[in-house]
């Protein structure tokens, strides 16, 4: 397979750009708060006009969302690719473990980074709303891959049964961390062991299945 050819000047000014943008507001996000800043100011200190600000993000909420498009192509991607006799499971758990956002030894500056994304984010209606509909996206896609790739008709759930189970480990190891670090655990070295063991257990969980699990106990 050839390498994907390099951007080209013009492509790298708009990348350029866009990262400007998103990262300068991010800075004042976090320094007052998502809803304390507008559009405007964002753009001013930006050195762009306001349109161009909505010509790279139509929504508020993708300045803080901006990096998730790559996250869903990479993860069709690694579903798509997977090695012929390699079940959905076992692409989707190699790719999560290779994410270095939740599970990566982080420095310091990027600990701090975290908490004040997740401080900003917990804070937020309206960046907690726009999480769930980005994460409601990558199940919606990754029914349709699963989909296309078993033939299954509009009359069968198994893909939608299965794109959500997958997708739910992700999402619960997103409330899992932030949890961590709204509780002050950011700077733990715990916490990206401990985040990946989670990760390990929701998989087993969904390798042996759901028929021997939480069955309830007696009350003698």
């Amino acid at each position: 397979m050839s390498a994907a050819p390099e951007p080209g000047l013009r492509e790298r000014k708009k990348l350029a750009t866009r990262r400007l943008i998103a990262e300068t507001a991010r800075r004042l996000f976090t320094e007052r708060g998502f809803e304390r800043v507008p559009v405007a100011e964002i753009a001013r200190a930006a050195d762009v006009s306001e349109q161009t600000v909505f010509n790279y993000f139509p929504r508020k909420e993708d300045l803080v969302y901006w990096r998730l498009g790559s996250f869903e192509e990479e993860l069709l991607a690694a579903i798509r690719d997977r090695e012929e006799g390699t079940p959905v499971l076992v692409a989707f758990r190699r790719f999560i473990l290779s994410q270095r956002g939740l599970l990566g030894e982080a420095d310091p500056e990027s600990r701090q980074l975290l908490a004040a994304l997740a401080r900003m984010i917990a804070e937020s209606p309206a960046l907690i709303a726009r999480e769930q509909q980005i994460l409601a996206g990558y199940t919606a896609s990754l029914t349709a891959l699963l989909a296309e790739e078993t033939g299954a008709g509009d009359d069968d759930v198994r893909p939608a049964v299965a794109a959500n189970a997958l997708m739910g480990v992700h999402r619960g190891l997103i409330a899992y961390t932030r949890r961590r670090v709204l509780a002050g655990e950011a700077a733990d070295p715990s916490l990206p062991g401990d985040v990946r063991a989670q990760a390990e257990r929701a998989f087993a969980l969904l390798e042996n299945g759901l028929g021997t699990y939480a069955v309830k106990a007696s009350r003698g």
